[in-house]
């Protein structure tokens, strides 16, 4: 059995802990139907086993998302404002913006 996980670099996630992000996912569906979701919050936990932990903010104040293990999937954010469209809501000066297509199983 492979690990399909991609390379892990402490020094990046060690850089995400604190940091507030922008989180883009989208959903595919086998039979091309697309679902999206935004969220937004700060990064409370970054380890090569249990991955990148969100404590979000906003609407979903109080929730975590779990990423995947990969610091390579976040980018350093423009300054400016955010808007995410499934919620409504504006997110001031991000650090750092991550997004994640899923391929949903049948």
């Amino acid at each position: 059995m492979t690990d399909d996980r991609p390379e892990w670099d402490d020094q990046k996630a060690s850089a995400l802990i604190g940091r507030k992000v922008v989180v883009g996912l989208t959903f595919r569906a086998k039979d091309g139907g697309i679902e999206q979701h935004q969220m937004h919050g700060v990064v409370s936990e970054a380890g090569y086993q249990s991955g990148i932990l969100i404590a979000l903010q906003g609407k979903r104040e109080g929730e975590t998302y779990r990423l995947p293990p990969d610091p390579a999937a976040f980018f350093p954010a423009a300054p400016g404002e955010y808007r995410l469209r499934t919620t409504g809501e504006v997110v001031v000066d991000p650090d750092f913006t991550s997004t994640w297509t899923i391929d949903r199983p049948d």
